[in-house]
């Protein structure tokens, strides 16, 4: 029962009841998901959502983030320091990416074949980017040349490209990309939120300068998470920014040391999300187990799509 102090103007009758459907059997329905995320879950990753929560600061939690920093690493197909997952969607991911390398009147390139690249070049415009559009159809992709010629035009600070555009289901080829906005000093950022764990991905041998995801996707874990990655050439430019970040929660240095990266002593930025880390945890290692059964199958001579 709420306290109620001598004296008081609240009586009984003047506090809000809780809702009658509080106290409800609620069922939840065993839905088969077979859209572009969520997904269904394997059982190991559901049972990890049974363990104690963890504080923090624990030994625990810290073991687990470095596992999970780690496992990202070998998911992104990246040695970037830099690698972490963001507590937050896929949309946190985009959000954090957009808003650590891009300032105010910098010039964006935005590939728009789809609902996701309008939603980054809106989170561009919010942060008074000078955004430029190079439009596709729903469903078709972008070709090396008309890349070229857009950059050659308008030699933007970032492009941005969704890998799998799940509005129009297409995948945009990454591959000579990086190298190409390299030539004409401008990083990539990559929607990998439908594509990390479903198709090859290769963030250093592709050169990709920023490459987020969504936990609930392809990787088959609870959502939450936006796994993300930083290449050298992106962290530079984050550190050679002349403003701060805009947003505090999305402050990828302060985020960098609660995964005790760039510092000795592990920092706090927020309270880690025991459960969410640990069904992520789980999900990489069945990534990692599923690739390499495949590996090891097709080694024998047997295609096996994992």
């Amino acid at each position: 029962a709420l306290p109620i102090s001598p004296g008081s103007s609240i009586t009984m009758s003047s506090i809000l009841p809780p809702p009658a459907s509080l106290f409800e059997h609620l069922p939840v329905p065993d839905v088969k998901l077979f859209g572009p995320g969520p997904s269904n879950s394997n059982p190991r990753v559901i049972a990890t959502q049974t363990r104690p929560i963890v504080p923090p600061l624990h030994p625990t939690l810290i073991r687990i983030k470095e596992d999970v920093r780690l496992a990202l690493q070998y998911a992104f197909q990246t040695r970037n320091a830099h690698t972490w997952a963001i507590t937050g969607t896929g949309h946190a991911g985009l959000e954090c990416a957009m808003t650590n390398v891009v300032e105010r009147g910098d010039r964006v390139l935005v590939g728009v074949n789809g609902f996701w690249g309008e939603r980054a070049s809106e989170v561009a415009i919010r942060l008074g980017a000078d955004v430029k559009l190079l439009e596709k159809p729903l469903g078709e992709v972008f070709y090396f040349h008309e890349i070229e010629a857009a950059l050659a035009a308008h030699r933007p600070s970032a492009l941005f490209l969704t890998h799998g555009e799940s509005t129009g289901g297409v995948m945009q080829p990454l591959e000579g990309i990086g190298r190409l906005c390299h030539k004409y000093d401008c990083l990539l950022i990559v929607d990998a939120v439908a594509s990390l764990g479903g198709v090859p991905l290769f963030t250093d041998a592709w050169e990709l300068d920023i490459v987020y995801s969504g936990s609930q996707k392809a990787l088959s874990a609870p959502t939450g998470l936006a796994p993300i990655t930083f290449s050298p050439r992106a962290w530079k430019r984050l550190t050679k920014r002349k403003t701060k970040v805009s947003s505090f929660y999305l402050d990828a240095a302060s985020i960098a040391r609660s995964w005790k990266i760039d510092c000795e002593k592990q920092g706090y930025h927020c309270t880690s999300p025991s459960h969410s880390l640990l069904g992520l945890r789980e999900s990489l290692r069945c990534l990692a187990e599923e690739v390499r059964w495949g590996v090891l199958r097709c080694l024998e001579g047997v295609f096996v799509r994992v």
